[in-house]
């Protein structure tokens, strides 16, 4: 930064707009390769003229065989070094984040299948146990279902007792009750025929006649 700085305060003292592209793209060659953005900011000038003289600087290096983004071995080195370390540290980083998440994982894996064996093992049980309580209460509905049909047989034997017991007594009834008109029948005609053959009495002599 303080580069561009500088070379954007020199390049623009008594020089044209080429000129300081031109220049401003040699400078900025020798660490990295220039671009727009940059030789703007070096040089001082419109991002068209950038854009033009940037494009001329990089023709002419071409036909003249030169390197647009020459880098110094000690630069490439350096840029090698740094890139390893930062891969190895990202490496590094992670395998610890990898293995913390691994850990992480298992632990809440074996959590899981511990929670899913116990509701299966809640489930199994309240299973059996609705099938129990299911087939004990088949049970005793079967048990009542056939207390309630022979205490129905009982009701339905019962009744027609009841109403055999009915008739039979409305038969006694009947039967009695002709049989008390005949023994009245036989009563009268009894009577009847005892005044028949009963001779009357003769009237006594002591007795004054009326």
């Amino acid at each position: 930064m303080v580069l561009l700085l500088l070379l954007a305060k020199g390049f623009r003292m008594g020089s044209t707009a080429k000129d300081r592209v031109f220049a401003a793209a040699e400078q900025i060659s020798a660490e990295r390769r220039p671009t727009v953005s940059t030789v703007r900011a070096a040089a001082g000038v419109s991002n068209a003229d950038a854009t033009r003289y940037l494009k001329e600087w990089a023709e002419e290096k071409q036909s003249a065989g030169g390197q647009v983004a020459a880098t110094p071995p000690a630069i490439l080195e350096q840029a090698a070094r740094l890139a390893g370390a930062v891969w190895a540290e990202a490496s590094s980083l992670a395998n610890e984040r990898h293995a913390a998440e691994a850990e992480l994982w298992a632990r809440e894996k074996k959590e899981l299948n511990e929670e899913v064996a116990e509701l299966v093992a809640d489930l199994d049980k309240v299973t059996a146990e609705k099938e129990s309580d299911v087939t004990e209460l088949t049970a005793k509905i079967e048990e009542l279902e056939r207390r309630l049909t022979t205490n129905i047989e009982q009701l339905e034997r019962a009744r027609s007792a009841a109403q055999e017991a009915m008739a039979e007594a409305a038969a006694a009834a009947t039967r009695a009750a002709a049989a008390q008109g005949r023994a009245d029948a036989l009563q009268e005609a009894h009577e009847a025929l005892l005044q028949r053959i009963t001779p009357e009495q003769p009237q006594s002599a002591e007795e004054p006649e009326a």
